[in-house]
């Protein structure tokens, strides 16, 4: 084919992609209430994957504390072959079925926890295992598949399945799987640290100011809010250190 021919083919495919998350919707709820429920008792959320699902786990969890200002350790993102496979394939690591339960106890997981299996194939050992050693430490367990009634999804008490079907280069799974596994990590850990006050109206209260361009939308949402000048604004970001922060702290002084 052509490029153009390419491209409009694949974006023919992709265009399926949120359709079929919408399918998955009441599953996407179910696993999300249990995990603000879980958040709630004090635990933490696992993402556990190999591959492109492991990446894009690990992805979603290290994006949570600049946008949220929630701990390190809240969201959890583990990959089969460790920190090296981020970059670089590590050939055979999801094979192990015992590898994925020995790295989540290294963080002394708990019933207070929730482990999200991820796994296009829903048949990824490593993810398999870890949910089912899980399930009999009495650990809740969700996962993100895209394949109706597979293992993955028999061993998860939350599973869910959005069925994007055949890929454009076939067994291509970072592609329309890789897309809708994306679209459903967003909704679980937006939607999660909406529920636990992490966000005011639809703005990141506290997020990280770790840029220059953080500290000009903070003062920005301070100007908007109270109808002050960019220079109390930004004095009283400056002072308070956030968002939120320096919401609270004017409206004590009023």
């Amino acid at each position: 084919m052509e490029v153009a021919t390419l491209l409009r083919n694949m974006n023919k495919e992709d265009i399926q992609v949120p359709l079929a998350v919408e399918k998955a919707l009441p599953q996407i709820e179910k696993l999300t209430k249990k995990v603000v429920s879980q958040l709630k008792k004090g635990g933490r959320l696992f993402y556990l994957g190999a591959g492109t699902s492991g990446r894009l786990g690990i992805l979603d969890a290290s994006e949570c504390p600049p946008t949220f200002g929630v701990p390190d350790n809240l969201v959890i993102g583990l990959i089969a072959g460790g920190d090296t496979a981020i970059r670089k394939a590590v050939e055979f690591a999801e094979d192990s079925e015992v590898q994925g339960w020995k790295d989540l106890q290294e963080y002394q997981i708990s019933e207070k926890d929730f482990v999200i299996g991820i796994a296009a194939s829903g048949t990824t050992p490593y993810v398999i295992g870890a949910l089912k050693n899980c399930n009999e430490n009495r650990i809740p367990t969700g996962c993100i598949t895209c394949n109706e009634g597979s293992p993955l999804s028999d061993a998860a008490h939350f599973p869910v399945e959005v069925v994007v079907g055949p890929e454009f280069v076939t067994g291509s799974s970072r592609m329309k799987a890789g897309t809708a596994q994306k679209l459903v990590l967003n909704m679980i850990s937006t939607a999660s640290m909406i529920q636990l006050g992490r966000v005011r109206g639809n703005r990141m209260v506290d997020m990280q100011l770790s840029n220059n361009k953080l500290v000009a939308r903070g003062i920005a949402m301070l100007m908007n809010e109270f109808s002050i000048s960019e220079e109390e604004a930004a004095l009283l970001l400056k002072t308070h250190g956030s968002v939120r922060a320096a919401i609270k702290a004017y409206h004590e002084r009023s």
